[in-house]
């Protein structure tokens, strides 16, 4: 993955230089975004916005233009990993062992 430079601090990207990666329902999994982001180096910033189609706020998660590739990447790449965790957690769950099913009778 492509590392950018630092650019002079957290201050220095302004808010109309940014566009949305993606929108959330969810403010607690945009902040989880939000820290994801920022560990891969790319600066993030979560803004909150009531949607009156969906009567209630939406969570925006939004980066400097030229990171906008890399957050798609890092964002999908987490939701493939929690899918991959949710499948595996699923299967677990259908594994139905009973003490009965242990017993060393027999063998």
């Amino acid at each position: 993955m492509t590392r950018h430079p630092r650019k002079g601090g957290k201050g220095s990207t302004k808010l109309h230089d940014l566009v949305v990666v993606t929108f959330l329902d969810d403010a607690d999994q945009a902040r989880e975004y939000e820290t994801l982001l920022r560990l891969n180096d790319i600066p993030a910033v979560v803004k909150e916005q009531m949607d009156p189609s969906m009567d209630g706020k939406t969570v925006a998660i939004m980066v400097p233009e030229e990171y906008l590739d890399e957050a798609h990447v890092v964002i999908e790449s987490q939701d493939a990993y929690d899918d991959l965790c949710d499948f595996t957690m699923d299967e677990d769950e259908n594994l139905d062992f009973d003490a009965d099913d242990l017993d060393d009778e027999g063998y």
